[in-house]
């Protein structure tokens, strides 16, 4: 299996009420029909974090012949509402409640993307303001840190 496979997996997971955008199909922009909306990322979401983790790389076990995986961090952005809309981000709390627990409990039917992830995804939870395609939206970014094996 492949990190693309892994891409396409998460860009398939199917929340209701939200639509999921692979990262083959990323709209260049969004407005208010799109939303809500899953993106997904590979690496971080642009400019959202001071100091950005970084995939641990390839490692090896101790032992020769064992497994080798690749470590990478994968972004999945869930955008509700545009800042500009002029309503409080406290009015759009519900519905963004609603959709990370509609979220992680997708996630938590399939933790391994149907066996492409060595381990299940660690995935972190970042509500607030987000930007994508030079908009400012009130939503959350999943964090998804993946175990992948490469083959020698």
């Amino acid at each position: 299996m492949t990190y693309r496979t892994a891409l396409d997996r998460l860009g398939a997971l199917v929340v209701p009420g939200v639509t999921n955008y692979p990262m083959t199909a990323l709209p260049p922009t969004l407005d208010r029909a799109h939303l809500p909306a899953l993106l997904v990322l590979p690496g971080e979401a642009e400019g959202d974090r001071l100091f950005a983790e970084r995939g641990a790389g390839f490692t090896a076990l101790a032992f020769q012949n064992g497994p080798r995986t690749l470590s990478v961090t994968v972004t999945h952005l869930l955008l509700t509402a545009p800042v500009q809309m002029g309503v409080g981000a406290r009015a759009h709390l519900p519905e963004l409640i609603d959709h990370i627990d509609a979220y992680l409990l997708a996630m938590s039917a399939d933790v391994t993307l149907g066996g492409v992830l060595v381990e299940p995804a660690r995935v972190g939870v970042e509500p607030g303001e987000v930007r994508y395609g030079g908009g400012e939206y009130h939503g959350c970014a999943f964090r998804h840190r993946w175990t992948l094996e490469v083959a020698p």
